[in-house]
């Protein structure tokens, strides 16, 4: 026998005034919020791709092209909002490069999901498509890239000046320059494993920017640039053929651990004690003397006296370093940081051609440069304003972050929007094999992955569903995997013989980030309020759109 009772009866589940929003409002509000999203940096692709300007609350200016930039910077609060800016970051951190492509393809993913949603497919049913499809594109990703050699340097320039050139800093003969430093720096810093692996640390590649001069005043520095001063007036500000010992010690007289009590009742005794001090200091001076020691970088303290003694034996001293740079020094003069100055010994000391203090833009700053052979480098930015300087130092990181995935991978595609067509091509064939309603979702995934070119085509001015239509029609041809869009000329064209070269993980990563970002939304049914750490409610106020976005 059925209790029918409680049928009819409204049940409050959640406090009164909670947020909730379900099923398909919950879909559509989703979608609709990722697909603002890469509308909102779509703009920013390829060579003529605009600027963003972000003004914070504050009135600080940031003017950019860079996706993950843009993302991190814009005030979201929709939930999907930040799953778009963690992919972003997420193909930051992994690849460096490609952040506008990855969230640009997910909102396209997104797109196509809604429309057959609309048509009565479950949102399982294009998840499962969409996974079929992401795994084929990679395949075909593989089939389609070329090996690249990390001695060709020609493959890496093309490859770096791609990655450049859609930044807005300088000329092309000044992004031709620019590239070069990259890949010298990259190239530098690069390690082989035992398996023949090449592995690259940006963590070794320090960019340390100044605003004045111009962009062309950038350079490679061999060696480690310290934004800091030489700790005293009376120590030499240029030492060539420099023996540096680098130390983690204070070179200071320490306090003791407990409370002690020193009680001094003569000036003798007050004599006797300062005096005990100063030899103590002066030890410590000699045991850096006596190593032929004639730079003293440490990451602690020097006291006055010991900087007096320091100067009297000319030997540079630089104090209170930060740990980072620690590391960079000691990688890049082959110098051991030492815990303890009872342990110097000269198999310690690292070696640079050249330690000089410099003053930039009115800050003294100290290069030690003329390494022999550095695993640590320092790309030095300059520019006429903050502004540029901090948009110059952004695409120099996504450069590096190029070259480093084209050598660590090994293998490169080719640009332009010339890939994406023939993964569409391909995954278009893949759909009726596939077959039942899997096929709709591939065939939608081919569409997203092609608002590459399309987008490219619409920034140069060109009519992007006509290119399309040419592009498609080239590529069914005999030597069509080479066509793209030339934005420079505003035309299709062979991007092999431009040398438009892409390495093929920044390709790879921006497909699988896409895929399972625009799986993780369509799973999503049902939107709650929930307590939180705090146990306040975590939902935006406003669930159907996202802050300062339309």
């Amino acid at each position: 026998m059925t209790d029918n009772r409680l049928e009819g009866q409204q049940i409050l589940l959640l406090p009164e005034g909670s947020s909730r929003v379900l099923g398909r409002d919950a879909q559509r509000t989703n979608i609709a919020v990722g697909i603002a999203v890469a509308n909102a940096i779509k703009t920013t692709l390829g060579p003529k791709g605009m600027d963003k300007m972000l003004v914070s609350e504050l009135g600080d200016i940031v003017i950019t092209n860079d996706g993950a930039t843009i993302l991190e910077e814009m005030n979201v609060e929709h939930p999907v909002a930040k799953i778009m800016v963690d992919i972003a970051k997420t193909q930051d951190k992994e690849v460096g490069d490609g952040t506008t492509t990855v969230v640009i393809m997910a909102g396209e993913l997104l797109r196509g999901a809604g429309e057959l949603l609309e048509q009565g497919i479950h949102p399982t049913t294009i998840i499962r498509g969409y996974k079929m499809a992401a795994n084929k594109a990679s395949e075909i990703l593989f089939q389609k890239s070329k090996a690249i050699d990390i001695k060709d340097d020609s493959i890496l320039q093309k490859i770096a000046l791609v990655s450049i050139g859609s930044k807005n800093i300088g000329d092309d003969n000044t992004k031709k320059a620019l590239a070069k430093i990259v890949i010298s720096a990259v190239k530098q810093v690069v390690e082989q494993n035992n398996s023949g692996k090449y592995t690259v640390d940006h963590d070794f590649i320090k960019i340390e920017k100044k605003a004045g001069g111009s962009i062309n005043n950038t350079e490679l520095i061999n060696g480690v640039l310290i934004d800091k001063e030489v700790a005293h007036p009376g120590m030499p500000k240029t030492i060539a053929n420099a023996k540096i010992a680098l130390m983690d010690v204070a070179l200071e007289i320490e306090k003791t651990e407990t409370d002690a009590k020193i009680e001094i009742t003569s000036p003798e005794q007050m004599q006797a004690f300062l005096q005990q001090e100063e030899k103590m200091l002066k030890e410590m001076v000699e045991k850096v003397k006596n190593v032929k020691a004639d730079v003293l970088v440490t990451q602690k303290g020097i006291d006055d006296v010991a900087q007096h003694y320091l100067a009297k034996a000319g030997i540079m001293a630089v104090r209170r370093v930060k740990k980072s740079d620690m590391e960079k020094l000691s990688r890049a003069t082959g110098g051991k940081i030492v815990t303890s100055l009872e342990d110097l010994n000269i198999n310690d000391l690292g070696f640079a051609g050249l330690v000089e203090e410099r003053k930039i833009s009115g800050e003294q700053m100290i290069f030690v440069e003329k390494c022999k052979v550095p695993k640590s480098v320092t790309i030095f930015v300059r520019g006429g304003t903050q502004q540029a300087v901090d948009e110059a130092e952004r695409s120099l990181a996504d450069v590096i972050g190029a070259v480093s995935s084209a050598i660590e991978n090994g293998r490169f595609v080719i640009g332009g929007g010339s890939i994406e067509i023939d993964i569409a091509n391909s995954l278009r064939e893949y759909a009726s094999d596939v077959g039942g309603r899997e096929q709709l979702a591939v065939q939608k995934f081919a569409d997203a992955i092609e608002i590459v070119p399309k987008t490219l085509s619409e920034s140069a001015g060109m009519y992007p569903v006509d290119t399309l239509v040419e592009l498609r029609s080239k590529h069914k041809g005999k030597e069509g995997s080479v066509y793209g869009v030339d934005i420079m000329n505003n035309s299709v064209s062979n991007m092999d013989k431009l040398g438009i070269y892409e390495p093929m993980m920044v390709k790879k990563q921006a497909i699988f980030s896409a895929s399972e970002a625009a799986e993780i939304i369509l799973r999503i049914d049902d939107m709650i309020s929930s307590k939180g750490k705090s146990g306040a409610g975590g939902m935006p106020p406003n669930m159907g759109g996202m802050g300062g976005m339309e």
